[in-house]
């Protein structure tokens, strides 16, 4: 008895390292992934300072951080934290899974590809999140590849969906993804309606300026010391979605203007002068563009198009009732995100957090508790248990 224990310990820590080791192959993916860099290529994990092509043995999940104590062994920069929290996060989740859906080691086959297909879904979860977190992005590569990836696990996996035969988990996988997309498409829509624009007034005239500093990168917008990034203000690539300038003085390319408002679309632009003269220009063919602004009228978004795709991915992998619960609970967190950090004087920290977390967040409290918190508040508010 005593050897079967010692055994089923070792067992549950080796599930646990396992979800490490992922995590540092999750590390390279959040590196990488946002700088349009392959996760191949090089094979091996490098110092962002030195480019120190890290051995096997200082790239050992959690332990190698500590031993290091968080610097590069070459040129003893230090690594980010993110980097061990990451790995232990990933551990913590992969064996939160398997404690909570695993079963005796002789009936795996019974069980073992659920679990397997929640460590994709967790796995997934986490990169998204922290790209989220450093860049304010989620790419298509984790999202779109994500929800291919649910559609074959809940056919695999039928159980994933609530359904106990292949095609029918296959059917409601897609189902579930369009709810995913539609439903939280709606709500970016009416977030649109309701606080999609912010004027900003200047007593005196602000410089302005829409520069690309690299061909490869989107444009960004500066106007006085602030700098809006082009997907911050197009993201969703609405054709109606503009930014409108006052400005006094204004030049594009080799041209000069006085007293025009300037209209500025995804591709195109609008000069409009007082006597109501318009002159278009496609943006592809203007070089300079700056001038003084008197007002700015910036269109905002609720949240991005990434967050969309992250609720399709979501819903392939676990169904239509996780997309209502996992967009209820991303809200009551970042509700209560937001009241903590007022309370607490950080307020500013709080307005920096993206809307992927907390959808990751409420996707993993309903793998785990989901069925459990909805029937607890369904008997509260209607006397019925039944979601």
């Amino acid at each position: 008895m005593m050897r079967y224990q010692i055994l089923n310990a070792l067992l549950h820590f080796l599930f646990f390292f396992i979800g490490a080791g992922i995590g540092s192959f999750l590390n390279v993916v959040i590196y990488r992934v946002p700088r349009n860099m392959s996760v191949n290529n090089p094979r091996r994990s490098f110092c962002p300072s030195c480019q120190y092509h890290i051995p096997w043995y200082h790239n050992i999940p959690i332990f190698s951080w500590l031993i290091l104590r968080g610097k590069c062994a070459s040129c003893r920069s230090p690594i980010s934290p993110r980097y061990i929290g990451v790995e232990a996060f990933t551990g913590i989740m992969f064996y939160a899974v398997l404690w909570h859906f695993g079963g005796e080691w002789d009936q795996i086959v019974q069980w073992g590809p659920k679990v397997l297909c929640l460590w994709i879904f967790m796995s997934l979860l986490i990169a998204g999140t922290f790209i989220d977190i450093e860049h304010f992005l989620l790419p298509a590569e984790i999202t779109r590849n994500g929800t291919i990836a649910g559609i074959l696990a809940s056919v695999w996996v039928p159980s994933l969906q609530g359904e106990d035969i292949w095609w029918r988990a296959g059917v409601m996988s897609l189902a579930s993804a369009a709810i995913g997309f539609g439903g939280l498409r709606l709500v970016v829509e009416l977030g649109k309606l309701a606080f999609g624009r912010k004027k900003l007034n200047f007593e005196k005239p602000e410089a302005w300026s829409v520069t690309q500093p690299d061909e490869n990168e989107p444009p960004i917008v500066t106007i006085g010391d602030d700098k809006i990034e082009w997907v911050d203000l197009f993201g969703m690539q609405r054709p109606t979605d503009r930014l409108l300038i006052t400005s006094p003085s204004l030049r594009i390319n080799d041209q000069n203007y006085t007293d025009v408002t300037v209209e500025l679309y995804v591709e195109t632009m609008k000069v409009l002068d007082a006597a109501g003269k318009v002159e278009e220009f496609n943006l592809e063919n203007v070089t300079t563009l700056k001038g003084q602004a008197t007002s700015v009228m910036i269109p905002r978004e609720a949240m991005g198009l990434g967050d969309v795709h992250f609720m399709m991915m979501i819903g392939a992998f676990v169904g239509w009732k996780a997309v209502l619960f996992t967009i209820f609970a991303a809200s009551v967190l970042g509700t209560l995100v937001a009241g903590f950090t007022r309370l607490t004087g950080r307020a500013q920290w709080g307005a920096k957090l993206p809307f992927g977390p907390y959808l990751a967040a409420g996707a993993a409290l309903w793998v785990f508790y989901g069925i459990q918190v909805m029937s607890w508040y369904l008997t509260k508010v209607t006397g019925s248990e039944e979601f």
